[in-house]
């Protein structure tokens, strides 16, 4: 359970984004505390995407402030402490998944503990570590970019539509990663279309409406 006494592990103050003078969301404010997942909903053109990507640092926000473990959060504090799975996952499709998800590690660090081969196991990858990435199913390349956020040390994951491409046991994984990592203290916000983020984790809603305000709302 999370230690609402202690700074949240991400805040945003007053974010906004705008592109070409056009405002897309914002200003917002809310926090993730460890062991906690906020889900982002909004209609389409809400911004969830962009917000998450301004969360990672691929974009740079037009207004407020992001603060990690209560203090405003550089580009450098931002990629060390964030993890991003988002609709291009990134793999390499002449590498193996091991040899992608390798060359991820060799980025980002490696979670103590947690081999490239018992990553992959764990996401139902076991028995295609040699296989390349373009000869993998989407549910299965899905899988793959699981098994990286899972062995990144990264505290805040920043998941856009996770549960796409999945079937039911795949959505099962999914919750099942998110429950562990905050377990683990960490935290995630998390967009979907689908009422699939539930169980038994700590969850808020982040309404994020198209370039206005956003309001949370407690949920379980």
């Amino acid at each position: 359970m999370n230690d609402l006494s202690q700074p949240p592990l991400l805040a945003a103050r007053g974010l906004r984004f705008d592109r070409n003078d056009e405002p897309i969301f914002g200003p917002v404010d809310f926090h993730v505390h460890p062991g906690e997942a906020v889900l982002v909903h909004g209609e389409n053109g809400a911004g969830k995407t962009t917000l998450l990507r301004v969360l990672a640092g691929l974009l740079r926000a037009s207004d407020g402030k992001i603060e990690i473990d209560g203090t405003q959060a550089d580009r450098h504090k931002i990629a060390e402490s964030t993890a991003l799975l988002g609709h291009l996952l990134g793999h390499k499709g002449e590498l193996s998944a091991e040899e992608n998800l390798r060359f991820s590690l060799g980025m980002y660090g490696q979670r103590v503990g947690l081999s490239p081969a018992s990553a992959l196991a764990a996401v139902g990858l076991a028995g295609f570590e040699d296989s390349p990435a373009r000869t993998l199913s989407a549910g299965q390349r899905k899988r793959l970019a699981l098994a990286r956020m899972l062995s990144i040390p990264a505290r805040l994951w920043l998941l856009d539509e996770p549960y796409a491409n999945l079937d039911l046991p795949g959505i099962d994984l999914v919750n099942r990663l998110i429950a562990h990592h905050l377990h683990r203290g960490g935290g995630a916000l998390v967009t979907s279309h689908g009422a699939y983020a539930t169980g038994a984790v700590r969850t808020r809603t982040l309404i994020l409406n198209a370039a206005s305000s956003s309001r949370t709302e407690a949920s379980t």
